[in-house]
């Protein structure tokens, strides 16, 4: 016998030898009804998984994060064997579950349209319906190899040649079909009820654009109909308020062909948001000690060789010239700044009373993106963002990252993004060590000190293994689009292998030189990636301090033009942004038109208003229809809606 602990403390004294599953049983039939994997001393775990000595277990359902990606997985699965059955010569790759659904990659001729997809949930329907049992099984590499070889998959020979030799490669079998995979998988193929292929576009092989572009189609799965009736109504949702969708409609941003994948044009609109935060940021960061600098966008080798950009993130850089030649010079576009603000450091010796030094910058950076991420204005090639770093001592360090992070939490709000975000202290992995510079120890200390800042601060962080930058340790604060994807949208990172790297000293209090510390922050992150967020989060409907056309006036006839145009010298005397409609178009065709573009406030004047200096003022949303307002009332409601960055909710 054996015991097993539950999550609630209780003990199960169970037969050795017996599978999670069958410890679920024990606990309640109806838990192992709707279980989808385990969590074994801590580890994610197959249900298949034997249980042989004493043990932690938590049986985990849909609604555990790991038990929806085991259910959805599962459900990636029966989409290839559906497409096998249907088109035998397409070639399988990678079916992973993502934070929404899931998706599978094929090599075929078959163009895959929306009457294809629909052909493919029928067979999948077939499958589910005939409730096939996932055999898990293992061969070595070699056996692996020859069993793909004699299956033409030629894709999963590759994957299987790219495992250690001596590497035990496990598969999942349900009925013909068999795929490499490492699991976890649901128990049988029935358990998958409801889903829903959403779409089939192209992807590369390995997001490498020198590879074949393969056909990726996207899903979704959940146990109950009614659970993924109501998330297709919010994906419907979400197409509504895509950004893509609503920043090209509003004209704040547009893309062209011959200008090339993820530079996209910053229209008038766009142009006119991002200013207006580079301005709020820039003076709050001020106000906050920071000082500002001017680096070049590009620079020779030499120097991402010394930061270590060159060896650890070359391929994610332009470069100008012939990386390889050492006999000319080679120039790369820079893909982050602190390098260039070392130099500013550098430029001459430092004492303890200088530290903590804080350098910001508003950087455009350049960064090689793979086609298959580029997505509107959230992940592009060519960006711009709120930059800085931050030079201080070890005494410092905690006080200067609590700064750091109630400046990012101060911008969040200012934008109405701070209820939105989530928490990520991004780690390196010791079992990759090619990707870090530094030593075990140093990452061991620099992650231990970040632990205590984070522990201290109270901030409820996941970690994530694998997600630091190659010199240290960062706090990533992640967000979601209006589909689910998750990107970071703001980073504060530790570091204390750079300064050595580049000879950045200070003499400290005993007169020894020593290396600061450095902060590596974002204060509001990329604000291109920032204007899409919020153009999702409010439909494009910005809030009045972030509108760039803040008020309309709407005259009624020619006879009006000439007071609307000194109520427009009145508010721009406040620094309101307004313009005049003063078009030979009926009155009704200008407020709708108004409204489309989702204007703040409107103003309509016509011979009351002339008359008696007033204005009929409508709000957008809620509140509508404000009736007759004297100018220099609508002139303070306006500045101080602005000064204190209202933000109103809009149905």
């Amino acid at each position: 016998m054996i015991k097993v602990t539950l999550k609630d403390g209780s003990v199960l004294e169970l037969q050795k030898g017996i599978t999670a599953l069958d410890a679920a049983a024990a606990i309640s039939a109806g838990l192992a009804r709707v279980a989808c994997a385990a969590k074994i001393n801590g580890q994610n775990a197959d249900l298949r998984t034997v249980l042989d000595s004493d043990c932690t277990l938590e049986i985990l359902t849909f609604n555990d994060e790991y038990g929806k990606w085991t259910f959805r997985h599962t459900a990636s699965h029966i989409l290839a064997q559906a497409v096998k059955r249907l088109f035998p010569s397409a070639k399988l790759t990678i079916g992973p579950a993502v934070d929404d659904g899931f998706y599978y990659d094929f090599d075929t001729e078959e163009k895959f349209t929306p009457e294809t997809l629909t052909q493919i949930e029928a067979e999948m329907k077939k499958i589910v319906k005939e409730d096939l049992p996932l055999e898990r099984f293992t061969m070595t590499r070699q056996e692996a190899i020859d069993f793909f070889k004699e299956k033409d998959e030629p894709y999963k020979v590759e994957l299987v040649e790219a495992l250690p030799e001596g590497e035990e490669i496990s598969f999942y079998r349900q009925g013909e079909f068999c795929d490499l995979c490492a699991g976890a998988h649901l128990m049988k193929t029935g358990t998958v009820k409801a889903f829903k292929l959403t779409s089939a576009t192209g992807a590369y092989w390995h997001g490498d654009s020198n590879n074949k572009m393969l056909c990726r189609v996207y899903g979704t799965a959940f146990p109950k109909a009614s659970e993924l009736e109501e998330h297709l109504t919010m994906l419907e949702e979400a197409r509504k308020r895509d950004h893509n969708k609503i920043g090209r409609e509003l004209e704040y941003f547009t893309t062209v062909d011959v200008i090339g994948q993820g530079l996209p044009i910053l229209l008038p609109k766009g142009a006119k948001v991002i200013q207006i935060l580079q301005r709020f940021v820039e003076d709050e960061e001020a106000r906050r000690g920071w000082l500002l600098t001017k680096t070049p966008y590009m620079a020779k080798r030499d120097l991402y060789r010394l930061s270590g950009h060159w060896d650890h993130y070359l391929d994610g850089m332009f470069v100008l010239g012939d990386p390889m030649d050492e006999e000319k010079e080679c120039f790369a576009l820079r893909p982050m700044t602190c390098p260039f603000q070392y130099q500013a450091y550098l430029n001459r010796a430092r004492s303890y009373r200088d530290l903590p030094l804080r350098y910001n910058e508003t950087s455009t950076l350049f960064r090689n993106e793979d086609s298959g991420e580029m997505h509107g204005l959230i992940r592009v090639r060519q960006f711009t963002i709120s930059e800085g770093h931050l030079m201080c001592t070890p005494e410092q360090l905690e006080q200067e990252f609590k700064s750091c992070l109630e400046l990012t939490t101060f911008m969040l709000k200012a934008v109405g993004l701070y209820e939105d975000v989530s928490y990520r202290f991004s780690q390196w992995d010791p079992d990759n060590r090619e990707k870090y510079i530094g030593t075990a120890e140093q990452w061991d200390e620099a992650q231990g000190v970040m632990a205590k800042i984070l522990d201290n601060l109270e901030i409820p962080y996941k970690v994530g293994i694998g997600e630091a930058a190659f010199y240290g340790p960062k706090l990533d604060i992640q967000i979601k689009n209006v589909f689910g994807k998750e990107d970071t949208l703001i980073t504060i990172q530790i570091d204390q292998l750079l300064a050595e790297k580049f000879g950045m000293e200070y003499v400290d209090r005993d007169g020894q030189k020593k290396n600061p510390y450095i902060i590596h922050r974002t204060s509001i992150g990329c604000y291109e990636r920032t204007l899409a967020l919020i153009l999702e989060k409010y439909a494009g409907a910005m809030p009045l301090w972030l509108a760039p056309e803040q008020v309309r006036l709407l005259t009624i006839a020619d006879r009006h033009v000439d007071y609307a145009y000194e109520v427009k010298a009145r508010l721009e005397a406040e620094g309101i942004r307004v313009d005049i409609d003063s078009r030979n178009e009926k009155i009704g065709y200008k407020i709708r038109e108004a409204r489309l573009e989702k204007l703040p406030y409107m103003c309509i004047i016509g011979d009351n208003e002339l008359e008696t200096a007033t204005l009929s003022v409508r709000e957008r949303g809620e509140n509508g229809d404000l009736g007759s307002m004297s100018v220099e009332d609508f002139v303070n409601r306006l500045v101080s809606e602005v000064k204190e960055r209202v933000i109103k909710k809009i149905n």
